[in-house]
């Protein structure tokens, strides 16, 4: 009788390793990477791909540009992407220089972690208005991610709106009344740093349709608001005092934390700071409002209260925030890819524990597959799961063989179709390019943002090399 460990030598050797394409290379793509390098049942070389030249994914152009401490997790990332076994493979896009048929033809396996690329909206009169816009697009924006970098940005609000209390709702408000010395210490893009310096903005409503208890952020991002040198946190204390009974229910510490945070900012007597950062809830939107010409002129919300189901009912009161910008900030969104199965109504890959439905070889894991959830290490287990998964199908001689399984062949096909793929070794190059401006700058980090400077980049270093 065969078992699974024979199998795995059968059709798997140092000679003939697994292949596996990663589809992604964001925190997920890479732990995926990482979880099969660690193990030694199977043999594996793994390429990473990703439609951009620069890899992280999120860690680069999600997280906000003030924690640096939470980008520290790509020297680990450094560590998997420059073992032998693996190679990124930047500035490919998948559907195009690489299409699903291909991939299956030089790959055992395809593990696709996208992530959550789009938004959801409000579904409220004016929110094409000029000045409304997500959150995902303004933190590209302010990230330097090429997609967004070009994009002209009017920053002459003197309020702000934003719509949503997770904690890219306060990233983004953070971001918008911190000071230019403060700002100066992240590793926000030039382009976005220059705007802000000159921003108008007086006023940040955070807005949760909810009460203080169901809010989503964490207690370190909300204590920041009291620690900014230029903006005031105010919170109306009716808005977070959940009636006793309520508040005797509540077991999740985060949540007892945040209500503390809370009702301390509720209780401050404002210092007279030229910001203010207004926390607000049981509010909902209903109305962005026109100035006739095109433009945010305010923003119409509502009352709500908790029903006995905890759901947010409108109580007919209404008022106007004073705003100019609004920022929806009310959970992102996967894409489909091409020829990949697509859940449209939860927007992600159908999967079951990561097997992609109905295709044998193919995976999923990150926020494509489980919808956005979590934290960035929460990618992590959720990676090896799914990695788990496919050296068990791996094992039992459950994946369909490609029929060009080399290196070599990837590299001939994407050569045919003059894709200028972005090595890892590239972007170290940059990153160190990166990081020397930024120390000629007295900042962390000079971010590079547009995709031909990048490969232009490149060029110049290769001819400095020869």
């Amino acid at each position: 009788m065969t078992t699974s460990s024979s199998l795995a030598q059968q059709h798997f050797s140092p000679e003939r390793p697994l292949r596996v394409a990663v589809i992604g290379s964001g925190p997920s793509g890479v732990y995926a990477a990482e979880a099969l390098l660690k193990q030694t049942a199977v043999p594996a070389e793994v390429d990473v791909f990703d439609r951009l030249p620069t890899p992280y994914g999120l860690v680069r152009y999600g997280v906000a540009p003030d924690h640096l401490t939470i980008k520290s997790v790509t020297k680990g990332f450094e560590k998997t992407l420059s073992d032998p076994r693996v190679r990124f493979l930047g500035n490919v896009e998948f559907g195009t220089d690489l299409t699903h048929a291909e991939a299956r033809a030089h790959y055992d396996a395809i593990i696709y972690t996208v992530g959550a690329s789009s938004d959801r909206r409000l579904g409220i009169p004016g929110e094409d208005l000029r000045g409304s816009m997500s959150a995902t697009e303004f933190v590209a924006w302010y990230n330097g991610h090429p997609d967004a970098a070009a994009r002209e940005m009017v920053l002459n609000a003197t309020g702000v709106a934003v719509v949503g209390v997770g904690n890219v709702a306060l990233d983004v408000s953070r971001i918008l009344v911190k000071t230019p010395a403060e700002l100066r210490e992240s590793d926000i893009a030039a382009h976005a740093l220059g705007a802000l310096e000159h921003s108008p903005v007086k006023d940040v409503w955070v807005l949760g349709r909810r009460g203080a208890a169901q809010a989503k952020f964490t207690t370190k991002e909300l204590r920041e608001f009291g620690e900014l040198s230029g903006a005031d946190p105010v919170v109306k204390p009716e808005e977070v005092q959940p009636d006793e009974a309520a508040e005797a229910l509540i077991t999740d510490n985060v949540v007892k934390k945040n209500l503390e945070v809370l009702r301390d900012f509720a209780g401050r007597t404002p210092e007279g700071k030229d910001r203010r950062i207004h926390l607000r809830f049981l509010v909902s939107p209903v109305e962005i409002l026109d100035d006739g010409q095109g433009n945010v002129a305010g923003l119409k919300v509502e009352r709500n209260r908790l029903d006995d189901q905890g759901n947010a009912v409108g109580a007919g009161e209404y008022e106007t925030l004073p705003v100019q910008m609004v920022l929806r900030s009310v959970g992102y969104r996967g894409v489909a890819l091409p020829d990949v199965p697509f859940d449209e109504k939860r927007g992600v890959i159908p999967n079951l524990e990561g097997r992609v439905e109905g295709r044998a070889g193919e995976y999923t894991a990150g926020w494509i597959k489980r919808g956005p959830s979590g934290v960035i290490g929460t990618n992590r287990k959720d990676a090896v799961d799914t990695v788990a998964h496919l050296l068990t199908d791996a094992q039992a001689g459950a994946l369909p063989a490609a029929p060009q399984p080399t290196r070599a062949a990837v590299d001939a096909l994407l050569s045919s179709k003059g894709v200028d793929v972005y090595t890892f070794p590239d972007w170290q190059s940059l990153d160190a390019h990166e990081l020397a401006q930024g120390e000629t700058q007295g900042r962390p980090r000079a971010k590079v943002v547009h995709k031909h400077e990048m490969l232009t980049h490149r060029k110049e270093s290769q001819k400095a090399e020869r």
